[in-house]
């Protein structure tokens, strides 16, 4: 048994965490390679290595995964200081190799010099698609505006699919349930972000991050957009173009007489964050959301408007409302704030009330045991805790969205 153990701890060695094991790079010059300050690291690699996101079979494993910043001509090397098959002949490693080659499409290199060569093409990459927006963001370090375009591709754009196969192998490391998307199918645009910056004289770009958006079919004859995946790189996070992107897309979207409204599949909570700033900050230019309106209550009107001129669906509009009327309620005033919080908290309720609906159905047709099983699920004390705490929540969400927008 003791034997056993030994050999449990020495395999333990081989170990190695994935996250930590995987280097990214966006790789602008030659220097940048060897220079650690410009490495970052998954968030997820559970995709690839399993739920224990981890190696088995090396020590000091390092996976490198380097980008030219513009165009993405990949550089893949896998390095360890030991391989357990130098030490115990019938235990295989895991096929780090194999399953990263899933991932990244064909065309890669393998050897640094090769790759230096790519990054010196990469004044020869342009942004792909039709500019939408151009905005700058104020650089501490630099001291100057650096300046961002967004541009809207399709799939037909010569040269943008081979691009984006490389670009989309970032979803696996940083989306928890990402995906690769049939891009053969027509209804999906594209929307990138890209830096312009100078190198030896020369105007170059550098990829920033991007959104696909999913053009649903509405009967009888209009579209809903629904943004599928959204990735800001993390070197870029922080920087506000998140909001410029989500903004810029809506304001697209918002020019076409054919589209519904706009939604998202299965957001994620940062990117519902994201959403409300930007929805309140677009909201707050239609006069349905004046402060005389809002101190009126949720109105058709507000929902009207958001829907036609801005593409908001009604529940998005009625959250966008009640940040908006936090925003013109003095909270220390104890009348304004109990009219916000039976205002918030009608709506919350809805759930609650559908259960009340069920009980009274259920009394009809339950005997009385499972009719009291029932009840004790549905207690009225408990539902009003939940309210209270669902409130308290919401109210929390909506001053943080408050404080973004004192900011921006």
């Amino acid at each position: 048994m003791a034997g056993v153990n030994e050999m449990e701890k020495k395999l333990a060695e081989y170990k190695c965490d994935t996250n930590q094991a995987t280097c990214l790079k966006l790789v602008r010059f030659p220097e940048d390679i060897e220079d650690e300050s410009t490495t970052f690291h998954p968030e997820y690699s559970h995709q690839l290595f399993g739920d224990d996101e981890v190696a088995f079979g090396y020590k000091g494993l390092e996976i490198q995964l380097y980008y030219t910043a513009g165009n993405l001509s990949t550089l893949f090397k896998v390095k360890y200081s030991a391989k357990v098959t130098e030490t115990f002949d019938c235990v295989e490693p895991d096929d780090v190799e194999g399953k990263i080659r899933e991932i990244i499409p064909p065309g890669f290199s393998c050897n640094t010099d090769d790759f230096i060569t790519l990054l010196e093409k990469e004044a020869n990459f342009k942004p792909f698609g039709s500019l939408l927006h151009t905005y700058k963001v104020h650089n501490v370090e630099e001291g100057a505006d650096l300046t961002y375009q967004i541009h809207k591709v399709d799939i037909s754009c010569p040269g943008f699919r081979e691009y984006h196969e490389r670009l989309q192998t970032f979803l696996m490391w940083f989306i928890e349930t990402a995906s690769f998307i049939d891009v053969d199918d027509d209804r999906w645009d594209f929307f990138l972000v890209f830096e312009k910056y100078n190198k030896d004289g020369e105007t170059l770009y550098a990829t920033v991050g991007y959104m696909t958006v999913y053009n649903y079919y509405v009967y009888p004859d209009k579209t809903r957009p629904r943004v599928s995946q959204m990735l800001i790189l993390p070197p870029f996070q922080g920087e506000g173009h998140g909001a410029q992107l989500l903004e810029t897309v809506h304001r697209f979207y918002c020019n076409s007489p054919k589209v519904q409204d706009i939604t998202a599949e299965d957001p994620s909570e940062n990117y519902v964050k994201l959403r409300d700033f930007v929805l309140v900050k677009l909201c707050m230019a239609l006069l349905s959301f004046s402060t005389e309106k809002l101190a009126q209550g949720f109105s058709e009107e507000m929902a009207v408007e958001a829907r036609e001129k801005l593409k908001i669906n009604k529940k998005h509009a009625r959250r966008v409302y009640e940040i908006l009327r936090l925003r013109n309620t003095d909270m220390s005033d104890e009348e304004k704030a109990r009219e916000f919080r039976l205002e918030v908290k009608k709506r919350l309720f809805g759930p609650y009330r559908k259960n009340q609906r069920e009980l009274t159905k259920m009394r009809k047709c339950l005997r009385p045991e499972e009719l009291a099983s029932h009840i004790s699920q549905m207690d009225t004390r408990l539902q009003h805790e939940e309210l209270e705490k669902s409130y308290q929540e919401v109210l929390a969400e909506y001053r943080r969205v408050l404080e973004r927008l004192a900011q921006a």
